[in-house]
């Protein structure tokens, strides 16, 4: 089926930022939009929110006069329900309680015509729950918008058990014509972006759990190497911690207590303490009028090295010889393990183990390791973890071989996996086995990712960047040295690792020709391999801040 005519009636429930967002997106579609909402005066109030908001962008020379009051002419704001029965599209976006969504619905059900489209636009609630509280669930679907909806270009088209395949197309394209990146997905707890940006937060609030590092540098780190918008803590405060924490608690009592998504202590501290971040005036960090904005740690200045030896490949952090050539440090490449070898001192890209681990392991000091980097040389801030009993000496030589690339230097505590690395393989981790559950498929994943909660590359793209078996290599690590559940490495990319593995048949003998499949970047079928590099860039233009449905942006 093609989208929704923009003759077709757009009927809005619920007048809240949500509600109101849609209807704008809507009207500036060109659809007559029916606006609603129970508290008295609502649904005018967003009427004019919405001139208001739109004036402002003739002022800013984003739209045009006309098309402003073209687009509040289609608005208008009714009494009841009963004045929704023209409405094509009816779309819910009030309070997230199944027992008044599903009311709403079978009451909708006997106003507006048979072949009208129902959509709820919630964020957590199974939309087949919903659904089957109404006479057709095969009607009705998931249209979750992120907030402000204007802005934010993702929706998630969700499919509840019963949902009409054409239904779902309709959303599909409809969300296109408007102007947005939808992306299909299951009703399953969280959805796609909710679910799959969980270890985000929770490793951030991990490693401050075990001291490897304050909130300040561990979310400089995230965002000056990592390239997210925002650091975990950063974005919780924003977020509120009540509710990112809600969130949290929801999408693990949902999974039956996974452990991959358990709360955080630390964080359920806060919510206790009424320490919710940038709406109470302080959470991680004091959001008071007038408090000083927290500061990362910085290593001090230290030599810079005349020469590096590189013994063999780097794997992820191959653009740093490169680099080294640029700032003027002489270059010797030699066969070996993957390393850098500068005054004595042996620096190595963490693949999961602790430093001190690795260092008895392999009989290396004395070893410090540095994270991963979204792209070396657009980093501007490295991390570093040296083993344990390293002297201070040979931290400084460490730190000084990325100074003289132009970096800060953070020197955290010994922990598997640091800041970057571990976060990217537990986020790739989760997509993946999002991805194998057909919850949605990998390319949709990547997509919600990047549009919904800003990242700087979708989580299955950046792992095929990084190399399957290093990401799996960091989640084995972490759980032999955390003994938990909630590092189990997801069974598709341990699959995706054996099929690169498969030696291609002889050409001729009715399997074709090429080498195996490798890698997550692929179109169509979420379990679907493919022999080419990702295509997602490493700097993408990132869509403009807000909230993902309960949660904002990065």
């Amino acid at each position: 089926m093609a989208a929704l005519d923009p003759s077709v009636t757009v009927a809005v429930v619920g007048a809240g930022a949500m509600g109101q967002g849609i209807a704008q997106v809507a009207a500036q579609a060109g659809h007559p939009i029916l606006l609603v909402d129970t508290r008295p005066g609502a649904a005018l109030a967003a009427v004019e929110s919405i001139a208001r908001a739109l004036t402002a962008l003739v002022e800013k020379g984003k739209r045009t006069a006309a098309e402003r009051d073209a687009t509040v002419d289609r608005l208008r704001a009714v009494n009841g329900l009963s004045d929704l029965a023209p409405a094509g599209l009816v779309v819910e976006a009030i309070v997230e309680d199944l027992d008044v969504k599903r009311r709403l619905f079978a009451e909708l059900e006997s106003i507006v015509d048979a072949d009208a489209i129902l959509a709820t636009n919630t964020s957590s609630l199974s939309v087949t729950a919903i659904g089957a509280g109404v006479q057709r669930p095969e009607r009705l679907a998931g249209l979750h918008f992120f907030n402000p909806a204007p802005l934010m270009a993702l929706v998630e088209i969700v499919s509840g058990l019963a949902t009409d395949p054409a239904v779902l197309d309709t959303l599909f394209d409809t969300a296109r014509a408007w102007g947005k990146s939808p992306v299909r997905c299951r009703s399953t707890p969280g959805f796609i972006v909710n679910r799959v940006a969980r270890p985000f937060y929770a490793e951030g609030l991990r490693l401050v759990q075990e001291q490897a590092a304050d909130p300040a540098t561990i979310d400089a780190i995230a965002r000056e190497a990592g390239g997210f918008r925002m650091g975990p803590f950063e974005l919780m405060d924003l977020i509120g911690h009540d509710v990112n924490f809600a969130v949290t608690r929801s999408v693990h009592a949902a999974y039956f207590g996974d452990p991959r998504f358990q709360p955080s202590l630390i964080q359920q501290e806060l919510v206790e303490a009424g320490r919710l971040g940038r709406k109470t005036g302080h959470g991680f960090y004091d959001h008071s009028p007038g408090a000083a904005k927290p500061v990362p740690r910085s290593a001090e200045p230290a030599a810079k090295p005349d020469r590096v030896l590189v013994q063999g490949d780097l794997g992820p952090a191959a653009s740093l010889v490169g680099l080294l050539r640029e700032a003027g440090i002489a270059v010797e490449e030699t066969a070996g393990s993957g390393v850098l070898v500068v005054d004595g001192v042996t620096l190595a890209l963490t693949d999961g183990r602790t430093a001190t681990a690795r260092a008895a392991e392999n009989g290396i000091a004395p070893l410090v390791l540095f994270d991963l980097a979204l792209d070396y040389a657009k980093a501007t801030r490295v991390a570093l973890a040296p083993a344990d009993g390293t002297p201070l000496e040979a931290v400084a030589v460490a730190a000084g071989l990325f100074q003289a690339l132009g970096k800060a230097v953070s020197v955290i505590d010994d922990v598997p996996g640091l800041v970057v690395m571990r976060t990217v393989a537990m986020l790739a981790n989760e997509a993946a086995d999002a991805a194998m559950q057909g919850v949605a498929s990998a390319a949709d994943i990547d997509i919600a990712m990047i549009k919904g909660v800003n990242y700087p590359a979708g989580p299955l793209a950046w792992a095929d960047r990084i190399g399957l078996p290093h990401v799996l290599a960091v989640l084995d690590a972490l759980a032999r040295t955390y003994g938990e559940d909630r590092y189990r490495a997801s069974a598709l990319l341990r699959r995706k690792i054996s099929a690169s593995l498969i030696p291609s048949p002889p050409r001729g003998e009715g399997q074709g020709e090429g080498v195996a499949p490798r890698g997550f970047t692929s179109s169509g079928n979420p379990n679907a391999t493919t022999d080419t590099t990702p295509r997602i860039p490493l700097t993408p233009t990132l869509s403009p801040g807000g909230r993902g449905g309960k949660e904002p942006t990065l």
